[in-house]
């Protein structure tokens, strides 16, 4: 099976790079599949239950327009900036909805690797495989990650 469309979620950490990286190794060994980039961010509204009387709309632009230079720092030369995307909403919902409405067949992710309380409880990487309509890679990423792949 070979990969076509490969979408790479990210935090935009330091640890942003490695899963790139590794989603740029999967598409030269695929065809140089195309890879789209991208990082969601949550409502302002989700952080304070919305119970704030006040307009968060200039602040979420100033957050929206921070996580896009900060995406295309990661993303430029290997993604093309048509192909970067910054999204407000829940993280594994948007990931989900990308990918299918991208025809997206391999969804790459940083992973903590994680454990107890903490994989009870979830994670972004978690949320996206559980309804991922494609196969998800998970990149080990964080300090034990880096001691791993070294």
């Amino acid at each position: 099976m070979s990969y076509h469309h490969i979408l790479v979620a990210v935090d935009l950490t330091k640890d942003s790079h490695r899963v790139l990286e590794r989603a740029i190794a999967v598409s030269q060994r695929n065809e140089h599949a195309k890879i789209s980039i991208m990082h969601t961010l949550e409502p302002l509204g989700f952080a304070y239950g919305g119970d704030i009387p006040m307009d968060l709309t200039s602040i979420q632009d100033q957050l929206d327009d921070h996580a896009k230079k900060r995406l295309a720092e990661i993303a430029t030369p290997h993604v093309k900036p048509e192909d970067q995307h910054v999204v407000v909403g829940m993280p594994d919902t948007e990931i989900h909805r990308f990918a299918n409405d991208h025809g997206v067949d391999l969804i790459v992710v940083g992973s903590h690797g994680r454990h107890g309380f903490a994989l009870l409880l979830g994670s972004t990487s978690t949320g996206v495989l559980h309804g991922a309509p494609c196969d998800v890679l998970a990149v080990r990423v964080g300090q034990k990650g880096e001691q791993a792949a070294e």
